[in-house]
């Protein structure tokens, strides 16, 4: 993933396993703005409420910058779902023993660009 093109929104520590979320990042990948929103709203995945938030954010980015670009033009170039740090909370066992229970973060980073650099590139 190169950072000098495309617009980017990162959202961070968020209290959700990263293996859970990642088949969901992989529908979305390299689809058209809308249809990866649509996609996104119709899913009962916790993590698909997670990441169409940072499309949207993503999407505003892009929108709101210099270059006036429509929400049509806006294809979802990369999605990365990273690991973070791991919550580590005891777990009382039986017998007066204790487990540890690992609470998983991640964190999420939605690159979006306009089609038509997308079809140059390709």
């Amino acid at each position: 993933m190169d950072n000098k093109s495309g617009f980017r929104a990162v959202t961070k520590f968020l209290i959700a396993s990263p293996f859970k979320i990642r088949p969901v990042a992989d529908l979305i990948r390299r689809k058209p703005y809308p249809e990866a929103i649509s996609l996104l709203e119709a899913m009962p995945h916790r993590g698909a409420r997670l990441i169409r938030k940072t499309v949207k954010s993503a999407a505003s980015n892009a929108l709101s910058g210099n270059k006036r670009l429509d929400e049509d033009m806006l294809y979802v170039r990369d999605v990365l779902i990273d690991e973070g740090p791991r919550m580590k909370r005891v777990w009382f066992r039986a017998r007066g023993r204790a487990d540890m229970l690992l609470k998983r973060m991640c964190h999420i980073t939605v690159v979006v660009d306009e089609t038509s650099r997308a079809a140059g590139s390709r």
